[in-house]
């Protein structure tokens, strides 16, 4: 099993795992580092982000900025504006990724693509997690009901026209939850808030 192992061709691993791959995972399969810088020096493979690598042959990353957070920092869920964005519920364009985080975590940082970070109760973190594939990585993401709770929480940091205009196109291009909308704000305490912005689009 173990020779059969070795004679796995580097290129012929990453294509077995979806393209890409963690300089980790490469080792833990049998891959030396010498070969992993061969196949990226010979233009066969690129870095994705710091110790994560893919096929130069597969499409253009679709959303790399989400990819390169998530492969960072597989914990950490998108949230606030640019989960609005991957959800196309509003006109912003996010000028780093947000991303949420237990409180009692490290806050993560990155030059490229700049990350803004906000510290979550742990109820508020653990709520209306989505997991989505973009490129074969995994994505945490909330769901759009959730993150409209999360921006009325942080409506002063965001701008309540940005909250308002996320929810005025959520009612017109998502199925509208009312119930999931009252739970998340219940969990992130905006139920006074939010409920009638909620009521008044009804």
């Amino acid at each position: 099993m173990s020779d059969a192992k070795k004679r796995i061709s580097p290129e012929a691993l990453f294509r077995q795992h979806g393209g890409l791959l963690r300089m980790s995972e490469a080792i833990a399969r049998g891959m030396s580092r010498y070969s992993l810088y061969s196949l990226r020096d010979k233009g066969i493979i690129e870095q994705v982000s710091r110790g994560v690598y893919r096929l130069v042959e597969l499409p253009p990353i679709s959303n790399p900025d989400l990819v390169t957070v998530s492969l960072r920092f597989p914990k950490a869920v998108i949230c606030l504006i640019s989960a609005l964005a991957y959800h196309e519920i509003t006109t912003q364009i996010p000028h780093a990724v947000s991303v949420a985080v237990p409180r009692e975590a490290r806050m993560p940082s990155l030059d490229s693509p700049p990350v803004q970070a906000y510290k979550f109760s742990d109820a508020a973190f653990r709520a209306g997690i989505e997991t989505h594939q973009i490129d074969g990585v995994t994505v945490r993401i909330y769901s759009a009901e959730k993150t409209l709770a999360d921006c009325f929480k942080y409506r002063n940091k965001i701008g309540m026209d940005v909250v308002l205009e996320a929810l005025k196109l959520y009612r017109s291009q998502k199925p509208f939850k009312l119930a999931d909308l009252l739970k998340y704000a219940r969990i992130c305490r905006v139920e006074k808030v939010m409920k009638p912005y909620l009521e008044a689009t009804v």
